[in-house]
């Protein structure tokens, strides 16, 4: 939903409604798990309108069965909860929502979700130690242009209003520089901060820093904010220190839902999609192990047919001095092979042929081994197609020692596709000088 302070300003769903851990019944469920649990028509059915999980009539008295999809994390529906875990390492959750951090500022909230799998608090607590590291470097500030027709003058004259007015010279329309806090970059913040103050059991530690961080913003404006508005923040060397808890706040605006339901109760959902955020995060770090070899655009458009019908996204273009050298695309549903599906070879083969190269990859997450598929070359073209696996079972370290063998994988391999330059015409890849 729109995070706007209307919402923002709704009464505190800590309120108690549906809120109490005691006489709340908990049901833990992996990721594409279905179970029957014991909840009532009226809550199944709110569950079912969230679309955040399947919920379908059951054979089992008084149940209901409930499908996890491949959203993680925690819905609660008045007294009951639902905390939906992933199939990967828990710690290397945190390692997905890490946004810039180093391993040693996310590694407690992983601990702590090891021990009890609600994402909600954990990311909260995670946003609120986040925030709290980069305001106590001081609040970041900027000067703005301000207007204002004031009792004395303040800057320089405003003379564009003075003139409509017939030349009235008191009040005087001044405009002036002023240095101050209320920016986008505290905006986003605030909203994000005052969205996570509205979630029921938050343990009193974070509710207190979370007070204490919206008192710090207190300058700053309680306005509406979009989850996109991030995509419109400059980073530069002034605000740079602002990007770890930016992203965070993102992942709270983004899915943190709270509805209040007029005597009946509150619904609150913290769902992370892992396709996306699986996504994000190979995509970033291809983008850091890749600075100065190769420049990498996410979601590139292009197209199938000519005169651009049949549009597509590829998740990732590689591209060398503004030519496209390599194509790859990003798979989260989990794999227990080394082989990619046959669809997914199908959207490849498309890419590449619209691209024309030679060559491109499918990323996977997790194969049962971590080895690659064998690589497909289609028939009367010559394309190769690869899967390459990256296996998020085993520890952090491990993850970032693939990531970075993918990343000198590409590089090695992009001239090569580049150079076998496809021409539909004649069915067969053609290298050049031919």
């Amino acid at each position: 939903m729109s995070i706007a302070a209307g919402v923002l300003e709704g009464r505190a769903a800590s309120d108690g409604r549906g809120a109490d851990p005691g006489r709340m019944s908990t049901h833990e469920l992996f990721e594409y798990e279905e179970r029957d649990l014991p909840i009532a028509d009226a809550q199944a059915r709110d569950l079912a309108a969230t679309r955040l999980v399947s919920v379908s009539p059951s054979q089992v008295p008084r149940c209901w069965n409930v499908r996890a999809g491949h959203r993680v994390g925690t819905l609660i529906v008045g007294d009951v909860r639902i905390l939906v875990k992933p199939k990967i390492r828990l710690e290397n959750l945190f390692l997905l929502l890490e946004a810039g951090l180093r391993p040693e500022d996310w590694r407690t909230e992983a601990f702590d979700y090891a021990g009890d799998p609600d994402l909600l608090p954990a990311v909260i607590s995670f946003l609120a130690r986040t925030a709290e590291t980069t305001l106590a470097r001081g609040v970041f500030r900027r000067y703005r242009e301000r207007r204002e027709r004031l009792t004395a003058l303040r800057g320089r004259p405003d003379l564009a209003p003075m003139v409509a007015r017939g030349g009235l010279a008191f009040p005087l329309d001044c405009r002036y520089d002023d240095f101050t806090a209320d920016v986008r970059e505290n905006r986003y913040l605030k909203a994000a901060l005052r969205l996570a103050l509205r979630v029921p059991m938050v343990p009193a530690e974070d509710r207190r820093r979370l007070l204490g961080l919206v008192a710090d913003l207190e300058e700053v404006a309680n306005a509406r904010v979009e989850p996109g508005d991030l995509d419109r923040i400059d980073f530069n060397r002034l605000n740079e220190h602002y990007r770890p808890a930016l992203h965070l706040a993102r992942l709270v605006l983004e899915n943190l839902t709270l509805v209040d339901r007029s005597g009946r109760w509150t619904t609150v959902s913290f769902m992370v999609d892992m396709n996306d955020l699986f996504e994000r995060f190979v995509t970033e770090r291809l983008r850091r192990a890749l600075r100065g070899r190769l420049k990498v655009k996410d979601q590139y458009p292009t197209h199938l047919g000519r005169g651009d019908t049949v549009r597509m996204r590829p998740d990732l273009v590689f591209e060398r001095r503004g030519e496209t050298v390599y194509v790859g695309d990003v798979k989260y549903k989990l794999t227990e092979s080394g082989e990619a599906r046959n669809p997914d070879y199908y959207q490849m083969l498309a890419y590449t042929t619209a691209l024309s190269l030679g060559e491109g990859v499918l990323i996977y997450c997790h194969a049962e081994d971590g080895s690659p598929g064998q690589p497909v070359t289609v028939r009367n073209s010559g394309q190769v197609l690869h899967c390459r696996p990256l296996d998020l079972t085993g520890p952090p370290d491990s993850v970032a020692r693939q990531l970075d063998g993918l990343a000198d994988w590409i590089a090695e391999r992009a001239p090569a596709s580049r150079h076998r330059a496809y021409r539909p015409e004649a069915g067969s890849p053609v290298l050049e000088g031919e």
